[in-house]
């Protein structure tokens, strides 16, 4: 068994990451009937959050049935992450995760998210803060470094955990890779390693399938792993690789007929949480990520980015599994 605080989790648990337009309740709700052991919300802009923005508030959106799950948030101002950890803490989610990985300009460039990797002693003083203000377990996302020459991770961790974080989850990469290259888990592994470390240690970074999720649990000795993109129109990934774990062979994998049913499920949920129209179109970046590697598909995939109408895809949809049924296209071949 793995711990966060009082959160029990499964050993070797399987963690959804937070991603921006996609892990939002009803792509969290097929990752959790899929096998995900903890999952976090999308990330949440603190000044956003504080001055009552819309989209920021919908993101506090949790459900009992997708617990344990963790609210991120991200921010450089301390003031404001100390009142947007306030407000979040109303939420009752089960855990409060702060986000210094992403790279993304817009984020980096103003101190937060990977940013605050070139202020050491800012990301530490902040984290403290947060950490003493709250009752809820606080944990952190970050990478590497900010650069080659400033992945300073292993003391990073040390020090985060001194100040009371409960768990840490490290991409392997540094901010300036942003997603290019191959994840360097070898630093992941040395922050594990260290004897001072009591806390869970969970790797990411470019684990796409069951056998690269047993060499990396062999090889860096995590605690657990999350996966990202990889769950992308294919939340049966939780699954396939706890039982590739637990067996040494591969679940079936799922049919065009079973990518279409999950299609339809994650429309469905997308449409009653976000209303027609734009539960429609956020809905039209996962199709190509469902229907991955299928010949002669172009046509469905266009009329499926192009209809306007519910009850228009969801016809398509239909039309998609009487027409491959229990085709399957398995992704490990792709």
């Amino acid at each position: 068994m793995v711990k966060i605080a009082d959160i029990e989790l499964p050993d070797f648990p399987l963690l959804l990451a937070p991603m921006e337009d996609v892990s939002d309740p009803p792509f969290r709700a097929l990752c959790k009937k899929y096998g995900a052991d903890l999952m976090y919300t999308e990330f949440i802009s603190s000044e956003g959050l504080i001055r009552d923005a819309a989209k920021s508030v919908m993101k506090l959106d949790i459900y009992e049935y997708e617990r344990p799950v963790g609210i991120q948030i991200f921010g450089s101002e301390v003031d404001s992450m100390l009142k947007c950890t306030e407000i979040i803490e109303r939420t009752n989610p089960n855990l409060l995760d702060i986000n210094y990985g992403c790279p993304v300009k817009k984020v980096a460039c103003r101190g937060a998210g990977a940013g605050i990797l070139q202020d050491i002693p800012k990301m530490v003083s902040m984290t403290k803060q947060i950490v003493e203000s709250t009752s809820l377990p606080v944990t952190v996302k970050t990478r590497l470094g900010w650069d080659e020459d400033t992945k300073y991770i292993v003391e990073v961790a040390e020090r985060l955990q001194d100040i009371g974080i409960k768990a840490i989850s490290i991409h392997g990469r540094t901010r300036k890779q942003m997603y290019k290259g191959e994840a360097d888990w070898s630093l992941i592994a040395d922050v594990k390693n260290n004897p001072r470390m009591t806390i869970p240690v969970f790797g990411n970074g470019d684990i796409t399938t069951p056998e690269k999720a047993l060499e990396y649990k062999n090889r860096y000795g995590v605690d657990g792993i999350m996966i990202g993109r990889a769950s992308i129109g294919n939340p049966w990934i939780f699954n396939e690789i706890k039982h590739f774990l637990k067996t040494g062979t591969h679940l079936v994998p799922p049919s065009i007929g079973d990518k279409a049913n999950a299609a339809r499920e994650h429309l469905t949920m997308s449409v009653n949480w976000k209303g027609d129209r734009l539960g429609i179109v956020e809905m039209r970046r996962h199709y190509a990520n469902y229907f991955k590697g299928i010949p002669d598909f172009k046509e469905h995939r266009m009329a499926l980015v192009t209809m306007d109408h519910l009850d228009d895809i969801l016809g398509k949809l239909d039309e998609i599994q009487d027409l491959f049924g229990n085709r399957v296209i398995d992704s490990r071949s792709l």
